[in-house]
């Protein structure tokens, strides 16, 4: 049914009543868990944050940046989907967390999972896969841009260079790759999607 009023041109109140609930909907199911950070400056889109230490899932693919993220998204998710081992020998269903984040590395790509804060690194089950590794990411400064709609390579690189030139003007360098953080499920509406560019920074001197 939503489909159907979504395709009409010309939108009644009954319309109105039936899609807005269902994108309501859309946009607060997935308010799950995510890394804790301190904002320190917002000038949307852009803010300054200051991140704490958290800990991830990562793995390394090469490929195309939606060829990495597909087969990334799926192997990392198998992981806390239950291909693992605890200690006792048992597998773990670990609860899904947002961003997935995917960043370049060399020539290739790295995507990973932040896993929930009620684990340590010593406590996660180890991965079955090889080519999933779990790391904690140290405290830092990180500066981003947010924004909606699909992230595809043209809006990535526009977003990239308006992050880059507003960091130049606030007097931050950067010191590591742009990361890109998605926040929603794949059908989650262009328009309620949340995505950012991530960039980890330090003060110029």
């Amino acid at each position: 049914m939503i489909l159907s009023v979504l395709k009409k041109k010309n939108w009644s109140l009954l319309d109105w009543l039936l899609i807005v609930p269902a994108l309501t909907f859309s946009a607060n199911i997935m308010a799950i868990e995510e890394p804790d950070f301190n904002l320190l400056h917002s000038e949307p889109p852009f803010e300054l944050r200051k991140y704490a230490e958290f800990i991830v899932a990562e793995t390394k693919l090469d490929g195309s940046f939606d060829s990495a993220s597909r087969k990334g998204f799926r192997r990392v998710a198998s992981y806390i989907f239950g291909g693992n081992k605890s200690l006792d020998g048992s597998s773990t269903k670990i609860q899904m967390t947002a961003p997935v984040t995917v960043m370049p590395d060399e020539a290739s790509w790295k995507l990973h999972f932040v896993m929930p804060k009620n684990y340590s690194i010593s406590d996660l089950p180890s991965p079955n896969d090889k080519n999933v590794k779990l790391k904690v990411v140290p405290a830092h400064l990180a500066a981003v841009v947010v924004f909606s709609g699909w992230t595809t390579e043209a809006k990535i690189d526009d977003r990239t260079i308006e992050l880059q030139s507003w960091l130049k003007n606030q007097g931050f360098e950067i010191i590591g790759p742009a990361q890109i953080a998605r926040y929603n499920d794949p059908f989650t509406l262009p328009w309620l999607r949340r995505n950012e560019v991530i960039f980890k920074v330090q003060r110029s001197n």
